[in-house]
């Protein structure tokens, strides 16, 4: 239990590095000088999951039975969560689509009830262990691993960034040996 609870704070430390507000969007401090994308492609990045997570918001059918979660990385929007039927998470598709600014849609979502709460403690929980796990990877020296954005839905942890193909294998194969990881899949641009 004490183990458990120094680490959920340490990865809460390690994450909740200072923030520069652009426009109504946030940067992390580290990423302004890591992440492969423009500041231009952060913030838009930015403004796409805003109004994304706005319109599915707005869209009574979705807010009332679904769960979802919506991240961009370089116009590339990953939709996460759970949909009860194949129309609602189509329609959640269609509203994303139409966003100004989004290169790629992939829609994860499954079809289920949305999930509880305790899942989602365990998700974000796997999130922080896969974070601290490529810090502490030898495998990948010299590799920022602020590059990869790690989301994880169900148990199923979705890998997003701008990477070289041997920096993806690498994160892939580190995210496998997490315990509590069921599916490792790359969303990732490679260089």
């Amino acid at each position: 239990m004490f183990k458990s609870l120094v680490f959920i704070l340490f990865t809460l430390l390690v994450n909740g590095c200072s923030t520069l507000a652009i426009g109504t969007s946030e940067v992390t401090g580290i990423s302004l000088f890591h992440d492969r994308r423009s500041l231009q492609k952060m913030t838009k990045d930015e403004q796409i999951e805003i109004a994304v997570n706005v319109e599915l918001l707005l869209d009574d059918v979705i807010r009332e039975l679904t769960h979802f979660n919506v991240t961009s990385f370089n116009g590339i929007v990953l939709i996460t969560g759970e949909a009860p039927g194949n129309k609602v998470r189509q329609r959640v598709t269609a509203i994303a689509r139409k966003i100004a600014g989004v290169r790629l849609l992939q829609n994860h979502m499954v079809l289920a009830y949305p999930s509880s709460l305790a899942n989602r403690s365990n998700d974000s929980l796997i999130t922080s262990k896969v974070k601290f796990k490529f810090s502490n990877s030898r495998n990948m020296p010299g590799f920022d691993t602020t590059r990869i954005k790690v989301v994880t839905e169900n148990g199923q942890v979705f890998l997003m960034g701008l990477v070289y193909k041997k920096e993806a294998y690498i994160a892939t194969e580190n995210a496998r040996r997490v315990s509590g990881v069921q599916r490792v899949i790359k969303v990732f641009e490679y260089l």
